[in-house]
């Protein structure tokens, strides 16, 4: 493999909406962040949850700088994240501002339960982590999260929320594998053929 010098390259820059445009080919897992304690509360959903770890138990999260979450992340040393589930849409919604719901208004609607370090974990998540802040890195508009993950929180559901080209789709692992079969057996292994 040639690497061609980075003195030798040509800084092209990219521009904010070709990156967005770009990265809406990239499938993500819809989760709501909350922060805060008691009636100091906020939250936003995000698509940029991630495992770090398992050993510890350790999830990253990119907030941006400017988000109602990160001065209580920041302030409290806690986060959680709730990964939601397809039938969950409307607390996605909320959570991204669709309304003009702020703060403590966008949990209304749905049941939460104070999680040890005092931020809401949403119940019937498909999966609710409780996490200890370890370490924030500022990097351009955003802070990089790293948490400890202190409790979990799951459910037996199993019907996921994801966002993709801008929508949000609805991942349902039996359905899909039901789909999957039909389409991928050749027509002389199916039942009946």
């Amino acid at each position: 493999m040639n690497v061609v010098p980075r003195d030798l390259m040509t800084e092209i820059p990219v521009s904010s909406a070709d990156f967005r445009g770009a990265m809406r080919h990239l499938t993500g897992g819809v989760s709501v962040i909350t922060a805060g304690r008691g009636k100091d509360i906020t939250g936003m959903t995000v698509t940029s949850v991630t495992s770090l770890s398992v050993e510890p138990p350790t999830l990253l999260v990119s907030i941006n700088r400017d988000a109602s979450s990160f001065p209580l992340i920041r302030r409290h040393g806690a986060f959680g994240v709730n990964i939601l589930t397809a039938d969950q849409l409307d607390v996605a919604e909320r959570f991204a501002g669709k309304g003009g719901l702020k703060g403590a208004d966008r949990f209304k609607g749905a049941k939460w339960v104070t999680a040890v370090s005092g931020v809401p974990l949403l119940v019937g998540a498909l999966s609710a982590f409780d996490c200890e802040v370890e370490e924030i890195m500022e990097r351009h508009s955003h802070g990089i999260v790293i948490g400890r993950v202190r409790d979990i929180k799951s459910s037996m559901r199993t019907a996921a929320l994801a966002y993709w080209h801008g929508q949000y789709v609805a991942v349902d692992q039996d359905e899909d594998a039901a789909r999957l079969a039909e389409v991928s057996l050749p027509a002389h292994g199916r039942r009946g053929a």
